[in-house]
């Protein structure tokens, strides 16, 4: 099956740049290229694209209100393009619908692998960008935790599950980490999506930073009753 791809940035030499990359790949066709949000929205509806990649700073419409849009039609999953310095707007993104976040200095075989992840229905979360994004846009002194009474719901292993995804990690890290299979990793984070209402994982981490069940640089805020299991050891690089 192709993958069906638009490609939104407002300077012609990356568009084309990644453009170019998707396009020689088998199961990747770059179906249209846009300069501006209000293009990107009309090219994944004229083309019915998969996947859209969407600078967060456009003219006309900005990548953010492109996102919403398109997540609201639920035909088309986003990855946004930032650049981590200087967007401050990646938390609001996370909110429109964001399906994962690419640096524009991104590898030329992390774009063409992040797209295919996207277009499956999974959520980029790579340590090194999602994460630290996260970190930055939900950190307490910027946002006051908000309450969140279903965390109650989660099980002792589950809300251990929240954590690590918070941190950025892989199923498989989390089930090297917990000493688990990858199915029940699969299992824990099924459950924590299904209770919090949750649409996929980047949600969750979202989830995680803002209710205070983590705080920035990726730990527990405190040794609460019922905050987790055991202790966790810092992240493994």
């Amino acid at each position: 099956m192709t993958i069906r791809v638009v490609v939104a940035d407002d300077q012609e030499l990356v568009r084309s740049g990644f453009a170019m990359i998707l396009d020689v790949q088998p199961d990747i066709e770059v179906v249209a290229e846009a300069g501006d949000g209000a293009e990107a929205v009309e090219a994944v509806r004229r083309h019915g694209a998969d996947v859209a990649l969407l600078d967060v700073r456009m003219p006309r419409l900005d990548g953010i209100e492109a996102c919403r849009a398109i997540t609201a039609a639920g035909v088309c999953r986003t990855v946004m393009l930032t650049t981590f310095d200087s967007d401050e707007y990646v938390y609001e993104a996370l909110h429109a619908g964001a399906s994962g976040f690419l640096l524009k200095d991104v590898r030329r075989d992390d774009l063409v692998h992040a797209v295919r992840v996207v277009a499956r229905g999974d959520s980029l979360l790579a340590p090194s960008v999602a994460r630290r994004l996260v970190e930055q846009y939900t950190r307490p002194a910027a946002r006051p935790p908000r309450p969140e009474p279903r965390l109650d719901e989660l099980t002792g292993r589950e809300r251990q599950t929240l954590l690590l995804l918070a941190r950025g990690m892989s199923n498989a890290e989390i089930a090297a980490e917990l000493v688990v299979s990858d199915h029940t990793v699969k299992t824990h984070v099924g459950n924590v999506l299904a209770k919090l209402g949750l649409r996929d994982r980047i949600q969750a981490v979202i989830c995680a930073y803002e209710t205070g069940l983590v705080a920035a640089g990726g730990s527990p805020p405190g040794d609460r009753p019922g905050d987790r299991p055991g202790p966790l050891p810092p992240p493994r690089r």
